[in-house]
């Protein structure tokens, strides 16, 4: 870092990150919401013939199938972004998301079409995976492109404000609508943020309509054009492997914090402590206010001291306070469960978040930094936080209720990630990792000559 002032941001530096930040609130509103209903909703709406524990374990594996279109939709999604353009890939991902989630609003209960309710259940989640996978690859190199290289930390992990929003506007709907009368809300008025997810849709299709390809990636496209070569991105990605696993191990850890805390933890306390639901909505909402301004404020420090400080700090704190999150959570004591929360999650959870977006975007180079950047958050969240809430929920009722195997399985994660951080190869100044691979088709006469 030097002295030189940042010149201000110009309007389309101004659009691109609202748009991408603003975009991101409505799929990451979409993709929270769901966690929060499979961790209290729909056991009771689409399982209701099982025993509370299987009912639960069903829910939280329509949660894990989402995730394993997550990777297809960034590989689809990536190479769309990288081939075509980023802003068409923003503008497909964020209306298919938004009619899944719709859809998953108006769903009949099992007790009314029986199996065909939790099969179209499945359904839509493997739809909302497979949209919300091209989203943040697209989202992150958007900004991390447009942003000044000094200021990439703190506008990228504007994204992760948006998922902020997200946090307050799912769970703050979940929390309100669920201090009405039980048997409402358990029949409609949990459909209500689900139906809302395609009207924020079209808000957010707007919004992206004007947002502009960066300087960066119009260059490379333009010389692969003057050489007559059309690269494969998923090629380009794998030409150097180690940053696209890398990639995957950095992921893990962020990609379990909030599903470990919130999504887990509200059923944990739900069915372990009989803890109303709504007190875990509103701590999930509370957190996703401190994470609007939280985020921020470490992608900046990452700008001054370094991604990787900032990412190993967050996988060492979350290793150190899952233990004392759950102890508050068994206190049953509303304002020590959100302190839980808070500690759990905001601490060391946002502080890998706020980081790892920018730091993926600058493991690759432009003509396949989309496609690189899903694969290391689609498949590190697949097989990180999609399976998350399923296995704390398996090894807790292995070990008859106990918490210890779940911080065991955290602190694993963790070592992982920062072990991952501190080997990958990151170009934080803006520039290229690797030479731009411009190979011209060889024609009779090229071939003659390179022969003499």
């Amino acid at each position: 870092m030097t002295g030189t002032a940042t010149p201000p941001l110009s309007g389309t530096q101004k659009r691109t990150i609202a748009g991408g930040a603003i975009g991101t609130l409505m799929e990451y509103y979409d993709y929270y919401l769901y966690g929060l209903a499979s961790a209290a909703i729909f056991p009771a709406v689409f399982f209701t013939g099982e025993d509370p524990i299987v009912a639960q374990l069903s829910s939280f594996a329509t949660f894990a199938v989402g995730f394993f279109l997550r990777p297809v939709g960034g590989l689809v999604f990536g190479h769309i972004g990288d081939r075509v353009g980023r802003k068409t890939t923003l503008m497909i991902t964020v209306v298919g998301m938004g009619i899944a989630t719709a859809g998953i609003g108006l769903i009949p209960p099992e007790a009314s079409i029986g199996i065909v309710a939790p099969l179209l259940l499945i359904f839509f989640r493997m739809c909302q995976g497979f949209f919300v996978g091209g989203e943040m690859g697209g989202a992150a190199t958007m900004v991390v492109e447009h942003a000044p290289v000094g200021k990439r930390g703190m506008y990228g992990a504007f994204l992760i404000s948006g998922a902020g929003i997200a946090n307050v506007a799912s769970a703050g709907l979940m929390a309100g609508l669920g201090l009405g009368p039980e048997s409402w809300f358990m029949t409609w008025g949990w459909r209500i943020p689900f139906v809302l997810g395609l009207v924020l849709a079209i808000i957010a299709l707007v919004l992206r309509s004007k947002l502009e390809e960066s300087d960066e990636f119009k260059e490379t496209k333009q010389a692969q054009a003057d050489a007559g070569v059309k690269s494969n991105p998923i090629r380009e990605v794998f030409r150097h492997p180690k940053n696209a696993i890398m990639g995957i191990l950095i992921g893990l850890p962020q990609s379990i914090a909030g599903y470990v805390v919130l999504t887990f933890g509200i059923a944990y306390m739900v069915n372990q402590n009989n803890i109303p639901a709504w007190q875990g909505f509103a701590g999930t909402m509370i957190v996703g206010i401190l994470q609007v301004f939280v985020a921020p404020a470490y992608g900046a420090l990452s700008d001054r001291i370094g991604r990787r400080k900032v990412y190993i700090a967050g996988c060492i704190g979350f290793a150190l306070l899952v233990w004392p999150t759950f102890l508050l959570f068994d206190t049953s004591n509303l304002v020590l469960i959100w302190v839980g929360m808070i500690l759990g999650f905001v601490i060391p959870g946002v502080a890998m978040q706020a980081t790892l977006q920018t730091m993926l975007a600058e493991m690759f180079d432009p003509e396949a930094r989309t496609t690189g950047v899903n694969i290391g958050y689609q498949i590190s969240n697949t097989l990180g936080g999609g399976l998350a809430p399923f296995i704390c929920t398996a090894l807790v009722a292995v070990v008859g209720g106990q918490i210890w195997p779940v911080v065991v399985y955290c602190a694993v994660i963790c070592l992982i990630g920062a072990i991952a951080t501190a080997t990958a190869n990151i170009s934080t100044d803006g520039a290229r990792l690797h030479e731009l691979r411009i190979v011209q088709a060889a024609t009779p006469s090229t071939r003659e000559a390179e022969k003499a």
